[in-house]
């Protein structure tokens, strides 16, 4: 490859893009990055353009190559952004870790998850729709979900045989009709949902800029609670994986409460007080564990 067309990002302490790799190919059929010979390929877009960058570790770097796609300064500096923001490379997650250590219920993890970073969802969008594509459904047919909006909607390119995919711009989906997204499955609600958000975006009365505008955390969860189809577990979501908000807890997620009661933090889902005490053991880290308790629902296959 061209070294016009890479950019090499240097890899922090405590990171693993093996572990980061793991977790975004756990054998769902996510649509929107394909990962082949330890390798991410995504598309993104930049100024109406369409790239498909390929990201893979070299030794002490993160090898970021275009493969399709106008390579200038301005695209570099973007793709840096957005490689950095996306696997949280600019934390230092040690306070973290000492956390984990102090815990013997959880200590266990710094070890084998170690260098796993929360893995973000830039594009608040994206992230809002998604954490609704999820509500009350189980993770196989969410994606599946997703795979048929972004199918119908989203921008895509194609390289090497693979057609690459883009999430809905807001202007597209905020066209859309609910019974055409009735006919992918999509419950009533979910499919007004999904519009309204559209919508709302579109006309400028909910943006990523808008929330960081805000002057806390509990500010632009109210914000995000105000419109339709966005409650208080779905906000939470989108402020944890587009925000980076650390006090963004999924309370009530599933999975969540199943991993606090794998590792015997509580007994019934309704011990909430215990719940709370954990968590202000990681003030500042929340988000961190919670990603951490997900993690710990999937087991890795033996080679």
């Amino acid at each position: 490859m061209d070294n016009d067309r890479r950019v090499l990002i240097p890899i922090p302490a405590l990171f693993s893009f093996e572990e980061c790799l793991w977790f975004l190919n756990r054998n769902y059929d996510d649509c929107l990055h394909l990962i082949k010979n330890n390798t991410i390929y995504k598309s993104l877009a930049l100024d109406g353009e369409l790239l498909l960058i390929a990201i893979k570790s070299n030794g002490a770097f993160l090898d970021v190559s275009v493969l399709e796609g106008n390579v200038s300064a301005e695209a570099k500096d973007f793709l840096t952004k957005y490689v950095v923001d996306w696997f949280d490379m600019d934390r230092n997650i040690q306070p973290f870790y000492d956390g984990l250590l102090a815990d013997n219920r959880l200590s266990y993890m710094a070890d084998a998850y170690q260098g796993l970073r929360v893995i973000g969802i830039a594009n608040l969008f994206e992230a809002i729709c998604w954490s609704i594509i999820g509500q009350q459904i189980n993770l196989s047919f969410a994606y599946r979900l997703k795979r048929r909006l972004v199918e119908r909607f989203g921008e895509h390119l194609e390289y090497d045989n693979h057609v690459y995919h883009i999430f809905p711009a807001a202007e597209i989906l905020a066209e859309a009709e609910v019974d055409e997204l009735r006919g992918m499955q999509f419950s009533q609600k979910k499919a007004e949902y999904l519009i309204g958000i559209a919508r709302a975006f579109l006309d400028g009365s909910l943006s990523k800029e808008m929330l960081l505008d805000l002057p806390d955390f509990e500010a632009r969860k109210k914000a995000l609670i105000s419109h339709k189809g966005i409650g208080v577990w779905t906000a939470n979501y989108a402020l944890m994986k587009s925000l980076k908000e650390p006090e963004g807890i999924p309370h009530g997620d599933i999975g969540l409460l199943n991993a606090l009661t794998s590792h015997g933090i509580i007994q019934e889902r309704s011990e909430t007080q215990k719940i709370d005490a954990l968590f202000a053991q990681f003030k500042g880290w929340e988000s961190y564990l919670v990603f951490y308790l997900w993690r710990s629902l999937a087991v890795k296959e033996l080679a």
